[in-house]
């Protein structure tokens, strides 16, 4: 699913009632919460669904695949997601 398909899906759940403009919007404003919320708590919990975290990934060694020529990579913020339960077992 791509952010349109989110969009519409948003869009189908809200009603005929609510335009498909709002229904980016409230796509959009979850997703910049979530942003937010990692940058401020670096950690977002939504009950049900999972948590996103930021973790700390350490500069290592590596290659260029191209050139085959060693490099060295920085270190850089992720996001990681661990599902909660009711998206573990879905079926």
């Amino acid at each position: 699913m791509n952010k349109a398909e989110l969009v519409d899906e948003v869009h189908r759940l809200l009603g005929e009632r609510t335009s498909k403009a709002a229904a980016e919007r409230a796509a959009g404003s979850v997703l910049r919460a979530i942003k937010r919320g990692l940058r401020r708590d670096s950690e977002v919990h939504l009950a049900g669904f999972g948590t996103f975290t930021v973790a700390q990934r350490s500069a290592r060694n590596g290659f260029n695949p191209h050139t085959r020529r060693p490099m060295k990579i920085p270190a850089m913020k992720l996001v990681r997601f661990k599902a909660g339960s009711s998206l573990r077992t879905l079926r």
